[in-house]
């Protein structure tokens, strides 16, 4: 049994037991979170699409940690005209586990 969840603006095929690392959500650590925003759930061959979300549709997920993500490098440059940037940047992500799809 799998579902394709919505959070942070980016969409997650999931499974029970899975862990993956999402935008951060405000929760705390070991605390239980409920993803409302379902798109489709699939159990075997019965397949449900929602439009654009499955009624009644929730998983259930842990917040596992909290943390940044690897430094992306940011370079501008415009030739000939003395010009260079220098920029990084860390994303922040919360790990999640997710429990049950109901």
């Amino acid at each position: 049994m799998y579902a394709v969840i919505k959070t942070g603006g980016k969409q997650y095929k999931v499974s029970v037991g899975d862990k993956l690392k999402v935008e951060q959500i405000p929760a705390d650590i070991d605390s239980k979170i409920e993803l409302s925003e379902v798109l489709m759930i699939a159990d075997g061959d019965a397949v449900k699409v929602g439009t654009p979300l499955v009624a009644g549709a929730k998983v259930t997920a842990t917040v596992v940690a909290h943390g940044r993500g690897e430094k992306i490098r940011i370079f501008k440059m415009r030739r000939r005209k003395h010009y260079q940037k220098h920029q990084g940047h860390r994303q922040n992500f919360t790990e999640i586990r997710i429990d049950a799809i109901a």
